[in-house]
């Protein structure tokens, strides 16, 4: 569609509408625009007049987006999500550090082995790592990039496969060995059979027990907060885990943990998730190096 300037309400007016439902209110983005509160104000209604719409509700003190306000909140983010990096890259803006989200785990159990590998080959691009579970939305919270788990169908983002994340079980050497007496995997009978130990923060291997007659909530499971702790009591030899063959591949290289069955699907996988648009140079050599050791 041709953009009709002509239609559109002043730059300042969106602008002082996306900071106020980003930062939840007309104080926070008067001063992230360093401008008056009264300003922001006259500006997010000059906007609403030109739209002919509500877009703030007011309650006392207090304000709410309406629907409409809403929806053109997520547009603008967006917009001025995207225009943000297209002049950073214009400009050559790579004195920042690469911005990645990705889960605490992979975090831990794939990318930091690695990471070393990275700034061998390239020491003057500096990482900054974003570990957590909830799934972030990349240009509202400005990051170059995440990892994300799944099968690749994001809305709105590039998706490039990784590695695979297939779910399998495994155990210690002292748990496993005497069982599968040189054989490559363990019967569901005798996994019910041995001991486990579950992560409460991930349903996904709840899923995958269910998926193949094991029952999730074995009373005789030891249950961990987060995958750290679940894999550090694998180790110790306290019972079987789930877990994503991605994230076990140290341990298994150090005989540490072995696998006693294993679906070999191609997904659920681990993907690269970027905006559409430009990416930074130094955005560009992360997302190179890491298809390259994966």
């Amino acid at each position: 569609m041709e953009l009709d300037w002509t239609r559109m309400p002043p730059l300042s007016a969106l602008r002082a509408f996306e900071a106020v439902a980003r930062l939840g209110g007309y104080s926070a983005a008067a001063r992230a625009l360093n401008v008056t509160h009264a300003a922001v104000a006259q500006q997010v209604r000059s906007l609403e007049e030109n739209l002919s719409v509500a877009l703030v509700a007011r309650s006392g003190r207090g304000m709410a987006l309406t629907g409409e306000g809403a929806q053109l909140a997520t547009v603008l983010a967006e917009a001025f999500a995207a225009i943000q990096t297209a002049v950073e890259v214009a400009r050559g803006g790579d004195d920042r550090p690469v911005r990645i989200t990705l889960s605490p785990g992979f975090a831990t159990q794939w990318l930091m082995p690695r990471l070393k590998l990275f700034w061998a080959a390239h020491p003057d691009i500096a990482l900054s790592l974003h570990p957590e579970h909830r799934l972030v939305d990349l240009r509202r919270e400005g990051m170059d990039l995440g990892i994300r788990y799944g099968n690749g169908d994001w809305p709105g983002m590039e998706a490039r496969y990784l590695t695979s994340a297939r779910l399998v079980v495994a155990g210690a050497p002292e748990l496993v060995d005497t069982v599968l007496a040189g054989r490559e995997a363990l019967t569901p009978a005798e996994m019910r059979a041995l001991p486990w130990v579950m992560t409460s923060s991930t349903p996904e291997e709840a899923r995958w027990m269910e998926s193949h007659g094991l029952d999730p909530e074995d009373p005789d499971a030891a249950w961990f907060p987060d995958e750290e702790l679940t894999l550090a009591a694998a180790r110790q030899g306290l019972g079987l885990i789930v877990e994503s063959h991605a994230l076990l591949e140290e341990d298994l290289s150090r005989s540490r943990l072995r696998v006693v069955y294993d679906s070999r699907d191609r997904l659920p996988g681990y993907f690269i998730v970027t905006p559409p648009g430009p990416q930074r140079h130094a955005a560009r050599a992360f997302l190179a190096w890491l298809t390259k050791v994966a």
